[in-house]
């Protein structure tokens, strides 16, 4: 399934902040934007084999052009990430 997380752009003092809007909680960041994505599915995965311990049912993704419509995220770059 494909994810689609918000990337906020770093520069030289912050790192790329990742949200990953359809998992509550779940956030991430990288020293670029290629690490921030890898970064990101790392903590997807992570967070679901928790929520897999807990007996917690695994988010389903939204559509991303859901998502980039929420003010929320006005500034931020789209990308997808696969998991499963």
């Amino acid at each position: 399934m494909l994810y689609p997380i918000a990337i906020s752009a770093g520069d030289d003092k912050h790192a790329w902040g990742v949200e990953v809007p359809d998992v509550p909680g779940c956030f991430s960041a990288g020293e670029n934007l290629e690490q921030a994505i890898i970064m990101a599915r790392e903590a997807i995965e992570s967070h679901f084999e928790i929520l897999a311990e807990t007996g917690t049912s695994i988010p389903l993704a939204n559509d991303v052009n859901m998502h980039s419509a929420n003010p929320r995220y006005a500034n931020c770059i789209w990308a997808l990430v696969e998991i499963g």
